[in-house]
């Protein structure tokens, strides 16, 4: 297994997810993103694992303008514009090779090899 968990080291559930990990004894890599982000071909792979971009976006997050921006973007432009302001973007996301995840998902884990 290839783990990489994008998360936050505030984020509740990026702690979380590091612990579920790390008690199975499974190898994985923190990157937090407010030191670095997803890249352009990470943030479309994970948009074509879990479904599309829209899952990616956090309702709760704190900067409501942003995320109301975001809303009424055009499709071409939404994506983009959440790419550039990866801090709407739900934590933690969990990747394995192609597999991806948004938010604490153990019972998503638990199926991977």
């Amino acid at each position: 297994m290839n783990v990489q968990i994008f998360g936050t080291k505030k984020s509740f559930d990026s702690k979380k997810a590091e612990r579920y990990f790390k008690e199975r004894g499974i190898k994985y890599q923190f990157i937090d993103m407010k030191e670095k982000g997803l890249s352009k071909g990470e943030f479309g792979s994970v948009c074509q694992a879990v479904g599309g971009y829209e899952k990616l976006i956090d309702q709760n997050c704190k900067d409501k303008d942003l995320l109301a921006l975001v809303t009424y973007l055009s499709e071409e432009d939404r994506a983009e514009k959440i790419w550039e302001n990866q801090k709407i973007i739900k934590t933690p996301i969990v990747r394995n090779g192609k597999q991806a995840t948004v938010g604490y998902q153990p019972d998503v884990w638990k199926m991977w090899n």
